[in-house]
């Protein structure tokens, strides 16, 4: 097996789906000859043909509505957001009609999308670019909303959200595209969606995360160790339906809580877990549920992104937080 990136692991997902399923369709703003802004589709298009792999006006609404009408024809799009800061202009599409759509037509109709998306700080981008937004459609039944954190997840994910029926948001933080790299089978294979999964196995502390806060985290769990404290550290991986059982399992397991996410605090994934794990299990906590997330304001200019999102530092202090609460 290579040691890849996790941009090369997605258009290598790609690749191998527009080979294996000729109703696969990839479209969007500049995904073909120049093969994306991030380069996810580079190549394809010379590949697998401009019917196959093709360029859309910069329109996300019309995307939106493309997708729904090629799904209902059969097809099975993917198609890209650029950023997902620009999500608010597709998001009748997503939200008022591919997500019900099933329901609507009585289960007679699928909706077999997969819109992949860019998203995340900590890479300097303007303004609207950087936003994390997912918890807005986390609010939609109907829809999957999947958040890989490494390589081999990100292509076994990936390949599973195009194979599924039902439409799935699959979101890539640009941070993750090239920033390490690990081993991947070249070969195709899934990953199951709606599981969480245990990144790093601990005792006393669980950590709930997701996206690029897996890194903070294990990070934070590894010089947390040489405090004689041990963390696990659980990637939500999809966190649209949330994985409930595992993340209960967990809490059971250590009775200390801490959430992690980049976004804002407010009515995020996080806050949606805690609600979870309050009904759920809350007989299983020692200690109160400590959250680290962005602060309640405006994503901030590049040259103050650094002090304004959430770190290992932050996640070492709530760690410590809830070690020590008695």
């Amino acid at each position: 097996m290579a040691k890849i990136t996790m941009i090369k692991a997605i258009t290598d997902a790609l690749d191998l789906e527009l080979a294996n399923d000729d109703k696969v369709l990839i479209f969007g703003e500049d995904v073909g000859k120049n093969g994306g802004v991030f380069r996810a589709t580079d190549g394809l298009q010379a590949k697998h043909g401009e019917d196959r792999v093709f360029d859309t006006p910069l329109a996300e609404s019309g995307i939106g509505g493309l997708s729904i009408g090629l799904a209902l024809q059969g097809w099975r799009p993917v198609p890209e957001i650029q950023f997902f800061g620009f999500v608010f202009e597709v998001m009748d599409s997503i939200g008022g009609q591919m997500s019900r759509l099933r329901y609507r037509m009585d289960g007679t109709r699928h909706m077999p999308i997969t819109i992949r998306s860019p998203f995340g700080g900590g890479v300097h981008t303007p303004e609207m670019h950087s936003d994390s937004l997912e918890s807005l459609v986390t609010q939609f039944p109907g829809i999957r909303v999947v958040v890989p954190s490494n390589p081999y997840d990100a292509k076994g994910l990936l390949i599973s959200s195009i194979r599924s029926d039902d439409p799935v948001l699959f979101l890539e933080h640009m941070k993750l595209y090239r920033s390490f790299r690990e081993e991947v089978p070249e070969e195709s294979y899934t990953v199951p969606l709606d599981q969480a999964a245990v990144a790093r196995e601990g005792n006393d502390v669980t950590i709930v995360t997701y996206g690029a806060m897996v890194r903070e985290s294990l990070t934070a769990a590894e010089a947390l160790a040489a405090d004689n404290i041990s963390v696990e550290v659980l990637d939500l991986r999809t966190i649209a339906p949330l994985d409930v059982k595992t993340i209960l399992a967990s809490v059971k397991k250590t009775g200390r809580v801490v959430l992690v996410q980049e976004a804002q605090r407010q009515s995020g994934v996080a806050a949606q877990v805690a609600a979870e794990i309050a009904e759920h299990g809350i007989l299983s906590l020692q200690a109160p549920i400590v959250r680290v997330a962005a602060p309640d304001t405006p994503y901030p200019f590049g040259e103050a992104e650094k002090d304004w999102l959430p770190n290992s530092d932050d996640i070492i202090a709530a760690v410590k937080q809830v070690s020590e609460f008695n």
